[in-house]
């Protein structure tokens, strides 16, 4: 099938993907691809669920509200998902939202939310989370869903970092300097990606963010961003200096 020939829609799975194994859908599921899409018997969609790569599977209703999937045959293989974590104080939900699904689209492999002294918001909804990492991974053809942890305080999440993961930390405090330049002169290493809350860390986190060894402290430039500004900024600086964008 060319490229041109493939199904515009796309669901991520929990179940196994193997060729003839019908899954059946969640109620939510069948409803979005029968009544929402109006697809019906035969017309075929991508599956994927982080494991088995990507699928093609053909619809099978069971009426207007059930449906399963056939799937066909795989199109993709599965890839092992980007080594790079993204650390960061959580907001308020629609910021939040735009902050995991962009996130998701940079290739981060791992999402950690960090309290900080300043951090807006103390408690998460993880399930929202995850969805957010879903949606933005089936609509931007990822085959890696992002592992998603409970929130932790600062001190616990640096302490949880391999001492040989190079943790970037973007700081307003900073000396302003290229950060491309910056980046430019660090080796390849796995990645850790650090972004603070709104009004940024106080002096005593700064200190301790610094003091952990293997961190690079990196400004983002003359203008205060808001924080899910600053994600979407760092995440491309990094990916395209250290990560697996083409150099």
């Amino acid at each position: 099938m060319p490229p041109t020939d493939l199904p515009r829609h796309r669901l991520f799975l929990e179940a196994d993907l193997i060729a003839g194994a019908a899954v059946p859908l969640a109620r939510e599921q069948a409803n979005y691809l029968l009544n929402v899409l109006r697809l019906k018997t035969d017309d075929a969609v991508l599956v994927f669920n982080g494991r088995d790569g990507e699928w093609l599977a053909a619809i099978v209703a069971e009426g207007r509200k059930q449906a399963s999937l056939n799937p066909v045959r795989q199109l993709r293989p599965q890839l092992a998902a980007p080594d790079l974590h993204y650390l960061f104080a959580p907001l308020k939900h629609a910021r939040l939202d735009y902050m995991a699904q962009k996130a998701v689209e940079m290739g981060a492999g791992v999402i950690q939310p960090v309290l900080t002294r300043r951090t807006q918001v103390s408690r998460l909804n993880l399930d929202r989370l995850r969805a957010n990492a879903v949606e933005a991974a089936e609509q931007c053809g990822i085959l890696c869903l992002p592992e998603i942890r409970p929130e932790s305080a600062l001190d616990e999440a640096l302490a949880a970092l391999d001492p040989a993961r190079l943790l970037v930390f973007c700081d307003e405090a900073a000396e302003q300097e290229s950060p491309l330049a910056a980046l430019a002169g660090v080796a390849p290493s796995p990645l850790a990606l650090l972004i603070g809350p709104e009004g940024g860390f106080d002096e005593a986190e700064r200190r301790a963010i610094l003091a952990r060894p293997n961190t690079l402290r990196l400004s983002l430039g003359p203008r205060i961003l808001r924080a899910d500004t600053a994600a979407v900024a760092a995440l491309a600086l990094v990916q395209a200096a250290l990560g697996d964008w083409p150099r």
